[in-house]
């Protein structure tokens, strides 16, 4: 139990710091300039759709979708929240400043790249074959295939 803590700790913590290093750039780098920050902002958000991408087929290949996905879940979760409450507050500006609708806005983004991440990574693992479920489908059939047929008696 503890190293699943640990895991979707270490993948909040994770999506947190890409929101942190995007928002120290665009503080720090393109101070005023919207067009840049927008690039940033969509590059920081590729980047968590990668990562989410990525778990999600390396998690997809060794456990049941039931076991990974509410410990990703949890995790977006947590990231989303620090991103929306703290992430401004580290670079010096206030989280409601622009409105609910901005941080309405913000949290419906942010849940829509991590689906999409997810859905990208566990959709090519289950288009290759090589998910849980696929793995134990065709060890069963293998295992079915293995034994020798017995015949019936009447």
């Amino acid at each position: 139990m503890k190293d699943r803590w640990r895991a979707f700790g270490v993948l909040a913590a994770a999506l947190f710091a890409v929101n942190v290093v995007a928002r120290v750039v665009i503080r720090l780098g393109f101070d005023g300039a919207d067009t840049a920050a927008d690039r940033v902002s969509l590059a920081m958000f590729l980047v968590i759709g990668a990562i989410l991408a990525v778990l999600a087929f390396r998690w997809g290949q060794d456990r049941p979708v039931a076991h990974w996905a509410g410990d990703v879940a949890v995790a977006v979760g947590i990231a989303l929240l620090l991103t929306v409450l703290v992430g401004p507050l580290l670079v010096g500006q206030n989280p409601v400043a622009g409105g609910a609708d901005t941080l309405l806005a913000q949290a419906g983004l942010y849940l829509l790249v991590a689906t999409a991440g997810v859905l990208v990574g566990y959709l090519t693992l289950t288009a290759l074959g090589r998910d849980h479920r696929s793995r134990m489908l065709k060890r069963y059939a293998e295992t079915k295939a293995a034994k020798p047929h017995r015949p019936v008696r009447r």
